[in-house]
């Protein structure tokens, strides 16, 4: 118990600091400005229209499930993982006869001229 008594005596017998008038101030960081970046054009996102199906190497068929009608003649846009191109529906048929409007919720083929594959989103082109 000794000991603690010596302790505490020690922290009496320390004086108190003086608090002086004089504010610290601290150092401020300054930020570099950067320069604004020139910002990309907006794409714009169109929804999916319809998806390939199916596609028939053969007879470079794809078939194509819309969510919307569709009309014949209109610039489809393919797009995919390895698929990147637009061109015109130029003939659509419905079991197996030409249509001048792919229906809603049906599956339509349609002629292309490059390979699609299965899963590939189709958007209307601008």
């Amino acid at each position: 118990m000794a000991k603690r008594a010596l302790k505490k005596s020690k922290k009496a017998k320390k004086p108190a600091k003086k608090k002086t008038a004089r504010k610290t101030k601290k150092a401020k960081k300054t930020k570099k400005t950067a320069k604004p970046k020139a910002k990309a054009p907006k794409v714009k996102v169109q929804k999916p229209i319809g998806v390939v199906t199916h596609y028939y190497t053969e007879i470079s068929v794809a078939i194509v499930k819309f969510n919307r009608p569709v009309a014949a003649g209109s610039k489809l846009h393919y797009r995919g993982a390895t698929t990147d191109f637009a061109e015109h529906a130029k003939s659509m048929q419905f079991n197996h006869e030409n249509v001048k409007k792919a229906p809603k919720g049906k599956q339509v083929g349609i002629k292309v001229k490059k390979r699609v594959r299965e899963g590939d989103a189709v958007h209307f082109a601008e």
